[in-house]
């Protein structure tokens, strides 16, 4: 496909996904439970935090985890109790345990109490750089202040070359704002222009097909490279494409 042909088909995927039906197979249905938008940025932070594995898997455990907060995360998060705390040490998702879960919301008591929320951590990240790079990087120093060192895996370190899918896909959520009934764009700080792509197995192996993605390996410079590729069709809004490149992916088998 030339230029032209190629945007045409990422314009036709994306418009088929881009689509109130797609929430019914996606984690993002999890936060659209809650309509106070401190409960919707942890729910889906929380969501997107275990997004790895089978969807419906991840949907069912994002959903125990809900249940374990109460479907109250930020009054949860504000004001839990040890014996609350200590319910939390029974959730597991895959590597995912107890301990890490337990570990975040203490972090996010943090970054609640004394950050000011994880729309501010983001933003001020942004801020800082200019990059969502730079708010990845200074969100994963703020998320770790408190030393949970079994708990970093859990946690994408862009500085150290990962790709931060699950972060790219958190910030696609909170950010992007087209109207179209899927992402939430309920933080207005960092550009939807400057998001990048939430980089799997199905949009990279989708975007190295069609020639978007050249590097082999799915890390920060395959994102790099291939957001790069995608603001050539799409300048104010790259990451749209997102539907386009995991529907095709996941859906179409392409």
């Amino acid at each position: 496909m030339n230029f032209n042909e190629l945007k045409e088909f990422l314009e036709e995927k994306t418009n088929k996904y881009n689509q109130p039906f797609f929430i019914e197979t996606d984690p993002i249905q999890v936060p659209k439970k809650f309509s106070e938008k401190k409960d919707i940025e942890i729910a889906g932070f929380l969501t997107a935090t275990i997004a790895w594995g089978s969807r419906t898997t991840i949907i069912k455990n994002a959903e125990k985890l809900m249940s374990l907060l109460e479907f109250q995360p930020h009054e949860f998060i504000i004001n839990a109790s040890a014996a609350e705390y200590k319910n939390l040490e029974k959730f597991v998702h895959r590597t995912f345990n107890g301990t890490d879960c337990i570990y975040f919301i203490q972090s996010l008591l943090n970054i609640y109490k004394n950050h000011n929320g994880l729309q501010s951590v983001f933003e001020e990240g942004y801020r800082k750089g200019k990059t969502v790079k730079s708010a990845l990087e200074y969100f994963y120093s703020i998320f770790f202040e408190l030393q949970g060192e079994r708990t970093r895996k859990h946690v994408s370190n862009v500085a150290a070359g990962a790709s931060g899918k699950r972060l790219n896909m958190y910030l696609r959520w909170m950010v992007r704002n087209d109207n179209r009934g899927v992402d939430f764009g309920i933080w207005d700080k960092i550009p939807m222009s400057e998001l990048m792509l939430p980089l799997d197995i199905h949009t990279g192996t989708v975007a190295r097909k069609l020639g978007l993605l050249l590097r082999k390996s799915n890390d920060w410079k395959a994102v790099e490279e291939v957001t790069q590729s995608l603001r050539s069709y799409d300048l104010a809004d790259p990451i749209k494409y997102d539907f386009a490149l995991f529907g095709l992916g996941a859906f179409e088998k392409f």
